[in-house]
């Protein structure tokens, strides 16, 4: 492995992780930011080259390749240029320009397990020899059109109930539950304490508990699929 960039902290596995500046070190960007915000490019450009190792730090590793990286810090800081008006200043640019960031992950990650899907469902059926299909469980053929039918409403109330939770919510429960990140990372990405990440986490997953049950409740049946007595 190459030489590690300075100022940048590390993963256990290796990846930087794109920590928050002390606050020490993040106010003093406040200067630069209000010359930004009144049309100075050089100070923007200065913006840029004090988080700029950071971000790509974060995009890299939930991206997983330098290409969708590039792509992703690109977007960013157009995204921020462009909301600089928007910005009211409540937490040091670095948290903002983060949030950017990861905003620009999720979106990308989504829209590539969506294309992923797509790609499954259009591929061409393989069958086994014997003339059936291939990779097929067999118990997918006990399922009727019911079942399926049953879990597409239950992950279309999911859904439902995701884009329902507050944003501070929604944001930390899709970055640990969906793509996995730890609570050191998305505290460090989002500029919060690991127990905060932690309450919120907790608070979105009781909200989504409340959700299927009443899913099933409405449905009269059991978590599982049994009817409900």
């Amino acid at each position: 492995m190459g030489e590690r960039p300075a100022g940048l902290t590390f993963s256990r596995h290796g990846y930087p992780l794109a920590a928050l500046p002390p606050e020490s070190d993040a106010r003093p960007l406040d200067g630069l930011l209000a010359r930004a915000r009144e049309g100075d490019l050089s100070a923007f450009e200065a913006l840029v080259a004090a988080t700029r190792e950071q971000v790509y730090g974060l995009a890299l590793r939930m991206m997983g390749t330098d290409a969708d990286a590039a792509e992703v810090l690109q977007e960013t800081y157009l995204s921020a240029y462009q909301g600089l008006s928007a910005y009211r200043g409540e937490a040091a640019f670095s948290s903002w320009v983060y949030r950017i960031a990861a905003n620009h992950c999720l979106m990308r990650l989504r829209h590539r397990k969506v294309r992923a899907a797509a790609e499954d469902a259009l591929a061409e059926p393989e069958y086994t020899p014997r003339g059936s299909l291939a990779g097929m469980p067999a118990e997918a053929w006990g399922r009727s059109a019911e079942d399926d039918a049953l879990d597409a409403e239950l992950r279309m109330a999911i859904q439902r109930a995701t884009d329902a939770l507050p944003e501070a919510h929604r944001e930390v429960f899709l970055l640990k539950d969906v793509e996995g990140l730890s609570y050191e990372d998305i505290a460090g990405m989002l500029g919060d304490s690991v127990p905060a990440i932690k309450s919120r986490l907790h608070r979105a997953r009781l909200s989504l508990r409340e959700a299927i049950d009443r899913f099933y409740n409405e449905k009269g049946l059991q978590p599982g699929g049994q009817d409900g007595i």
